[in-house]
């Protein structure tokens, strides 16, 4: 079960990055084109990348309680017995994932409360993308590879 977890979380992942990238991407160009925010194209790939995002987050906890280097990790070695490695997954990856998470949450509530196109574009480019940062720099680029 835990592999199966743990490769649904990585595979998972290349579709969140893209989703997030082509969102902050497409707002980004909203904005400098100033074009009227569409709720066809322009609300759904926010949408989508919201949901996305916090599916892979639900997948990640689920993996934090299953996993040797989670939870059970920090219970073994304690907080201050873990290498560098370890720390990462057990601690900083979580914990700057919930926060990437929360970012692009308060993103999508504060470009629902502006009528202004411009507005939408600029809250979703400023919030998803730092979501998106945040979740690039805790990335186990080695062992996801």
């Amino acid at each position: 079960m835990y592999q199966t977890i743990l490769n649904l979380h990585s595979y998972f992942a290349f579709a969140v990055l893209t989703i997030l990238f082509l969102a902050v991407a497409n707002a980004i160009s909203g904005l400098m084109g100033k074009r009227d925010f569409n709720l066809s194209k322009d609300f759904r790939i926010s949408l989508f990348a919201l949901i996305l995002s916090h599916i892979q987050l639900l997948i990640g906890l689920i993996l934090f309680f299953v996993s040797p280097n989670g939870l059970n990790a920090i219970k073994t070695n304690g907080m201050g017995g873990l290498s560098s490695a370890a720390r990462l997954l057990a601690v900083e990856h979580p914990f700057i994932n919930i926060i990437a998470l929360v970012l692009i949450t308060i993103g999508w509530s504060k470009h629902k409360k502006v009528m202004e196109g411009s507005k939408k574009f600029k809250r979703i480019a400023i919030f998803y993308g730092l979501g998106l940062l945040c979740l690039l720099s805790r990335i186990p680029w080695g062992q996801w590879f």
